[in-house]
């Protein structure tokens, strides 16, 4: 399978990270910013702003390139 963006792997990342963020990344075995989505996430919604985190944990898992 081909490893980048637009990869069936990043597809399937950035829809787990549509219904829980971080939960993509974490799909891609990357732990730590995982935790820091979730987390940011779960904060910003007391206030409303949790859509932004939300957004980018879809956009980062869609958009990762893993290191050669």
């Amino acid at each position: 399978m081909s490893a980048g963006q637009g990869s069936a792997g990043n597809v399937l990342a950035a829809i787990c990270s549509f219904f829980i963020p971080g939960l993509g990344q974490l799909v891609q075995g990357r732990f730590w910013i995982a935790l820091v989505m979730f987390v940011l996430a779960a904060i910003l919604w007391i206030v409303w702003l949790g859509w932004i985190i939300h957004l980018w944990s879809i956009l980062d898992a869609a958009m990762f390139k893993p290191k050669a």
